[in-house]
């Protein structure tokens, strides 16, 4: 979850807000890979959530990476709740997940450095106080009331909010963890064919990286439990935008979405203040109830877009959010996978082939075939299987049409990357499967068994 924007002055004309997005525009050997990713903290002898404060908490981890490893800290109302250090941040979603915002790279191959090394380091303060981590799309069997909210002022607004506007909110807020990439664009022709092509095949994502099919200890019917809490969360900000496919679409057409999600907060000096349900085009005029008079900043427009959560979300580079929490490997194969299909034009072309004649029933069924069957989805036709193979073909040639070498020079692209995939392929067998596979069999229908043979 994103920490508070700043640095933007003082909104005065409309035209403002579509620049906003605009300046995010870039040439192409300016593009970066940022690639985030959350997992679940618990107690090693209990297999419970960790708490936020004592000896073996969220604060006992923060305050180690601080102290170990020269993390600069981040404070809310005197609690350390993140981490920052060379254009990288480490922050905690609601419900105490960990989650790493990478800092934005070069290659692939960086990117993977940058995971196993916070791996590295999360292990090795995690193991001097008795507890571990693990990568799960949502949490096998811990309930609602198991999981600590932390202790951060937006996420206490949000948390009364969600319980209004849909029924499943708090479970995404406390029990769900994700892998994210963070994608540049060129200009506004650029960022229509990628955002285009980012949510038509978010569900093929889902698909290759569903790994969530226990809830609260028992098989749940989908294997990304955390895509189907994604489609009962709140309709206003989810979702996967069929304006988008519309004649004309740019920056403006999104900037009229995003005004027309109703608000969460408005962040000043250190505090949240209660927006929630109000409007950003009433703030535009000065008449937020909230703050009578006042309008707002490119910071608080900033703050706002972090508070929509559609399949793929732009800011001023476009977020991936379909894919589950992960196996360490399969870290480094979410953006491989992304930068395949979208940083080669050749790759780029091939993959809105694929999906340019689909309509948006198509691409909502899509959607929730991928939540509930993964790669035995069948869509209108469509075999989810056989589609996630040409989208896995196409990553390949736009990773060797990139051609980035790393080790050194002895890899010449980063294909490799994409060989935990390319596994699913070959077997039909995502993560999903393979618990499934073992409740069972040999674990007997026990899901804690999960954190000693998954766990980081």
């Amino acid at each position: 979850m994103s920490i508070p924007q700043s640095g933007g002055g003082p909104i005065e004309r409309h035209e403002q807000l579509a620049e906003y997005l605009a300046a995010g525009c870039k040439p192409k050997d300016a593009w970066r890979i940022g690639t985030e990713h959350e997992k679940f903290g618990y107690c090693k002898d209990t297999l419970k959530p960790l708490p936020y404060d004592g000896p073996r908490s969220i604060r006992a981890m923060l305050e180690g990476l601080r102290d170990r490893y020269g993390w600069d800290p981040v404070l809310e109302g005197g609690n350390i709740i993140g981490l920052v250090k060379d254009g990288a941040n480490v922050s905690l979603e609601p419900g105490g997940q960990l989650e790493l915002s990478g800092a934005p790279l070069e290659t692939i191959h960086q990117t993977c450095d940058e995971v196993n090394e916070h791996l590295r380091e999360v292990q090795t303060v995690a193991d001097g106080i008795g507890a571990g981590f693990i990568g799960l799309g949502a949490a096998p069997h811990w309930t609602h009331d198991d999981m600590p909210l932390m202790p951060k002022g937006r996420y206490k607004l949000m948390d009364g909010y969600m319980q209004k506007v849909g029924t499943l909110g708090t479970s995404m807020m406390r029990r769900t963890c994700t892998v994210q990439v963070n994608l540049d664009f060129a200009s506004e022709a650029d960022m229509v064919q990628k955002l285009r092509v980012s949510l038509a095949l978010q569900p093929v994502a889902t698909a290759l990286f569903a790994n969530s099919p226990f809830t609260e200890g028992k098989l749940n019917g989908h294997k990304s439990w955390r895509s189907r809490i994604w489609r009962d969360l709140d309709p206003d900000r989810t979702g996967m935008l069929p304006f988008v496919f519309d004649e004309g679409f740019g920056f403006e057409a999104y900037v009229q979405y995003a005004l027309d999600v109703p608000m969460y907060f408005v962040y000043r000096d250190g505090q949240y203040i209660n927006a929630l349900g109000m409007s950003f085009r009433d703030f535009l005029k000065g008449e937020l109830p909230a703050l009578p008079g006042e309008k707002p900043t490119l910071s608080d427009w900033a703050d706002h877009l972090t508070t929509i959560f559609p399949e793929a979300r732009l800011k001023k580079f476009i977020e991936m959010r379909g894919a589950d929490g992960g196996p360490w490997r399969r870290l480094c194969a979410l953006p491989a996978l992304w930068v395949g299909l979208t940083y080669d034009q050749e790759a780029l072309d091939a993959a809105w082939d694929l999906v340019k004649d689909w309509d948006a029933e198509t691409r909502d069924a899509m959607r929730v075939a991928a939540s509930i069957e993964a790669l035995d989805a069948r869509v209108n036709g469509i075999s989810m299987h056989d589609l996630a193979s040409e989208v896995v073909a196409i990553a390949e040639t736009g990773l060797k049409n990139r051609a980035r070498p790393g080790a050194g020079g002895l890899l010449p692209d980063e294909t490799h990357f994409l060989n935990a995939l390319k596994e699913s392929i070959e077997t039909g067998e995502v993560p999903a499967d393979e618990l499934i596979r073992h409740n069972n069999t040999d674990w007997d229908g026990d899901v804690t068994r999960v954190f000693g043979e998954y766990s980081y």
